[in-house]
């Protein structure tokens, strides 16, 4: 009887392991684009205590953003600064953590079906 008692705590503890190396890891992110628009800014206040060892997100996006295949999906991401109107930009997302990143990517850089979303610029 302690016998399966041990392995069944060996056992979750090695997939308790397993779920947070890829927890971490960043393992089934996703990529979103999307374009900034800085009407959908907003300003956050205090983060309430909670200590950020990342830096400070002074501002929240919430945008229109589309995957490889042009799904679309409205994604909200902080960021310490304004971004740049109409940058076009690549989301990584991973379920449960959400946001990973964001960087700003040229228009030629967007998947095609993505493009078609999108007015080239000029």
């Amino acid at each position: 009887m302690k016998k399966k008692i041990l392995i069944g705590i060996g056992a979750g503890a090695f997939v308790a392991i397993c779920f947070g190396i890829l927890l971490l890891s960043g393992a089934g992110s996703t990529y979103y684009y999307s374009q900034i628009d800085n009407t959908k800014i907003e300003q956050t206040g205090s983060a309430g205590g909670v200590i950020n060892f990342g830096g400070s997100m002074d501002y929240s996006y919430t945008l229109r953003c589309y995957d490889e295949d042009g799904n679309e999906k409205d994604i909200t991401f902080g960021t310490s600064r304004e971004l740049k109107e109409d940058a076009f930009i690549r989301l990584t997302v991973m379920p449960i953590r959400g946001v990973l990143e964001w960087v700003e990517v040229q228009y030629d850089e967007l998947p095609t079906a993505v493009q078609k979303e999108y007015t080239a610029p000029q």
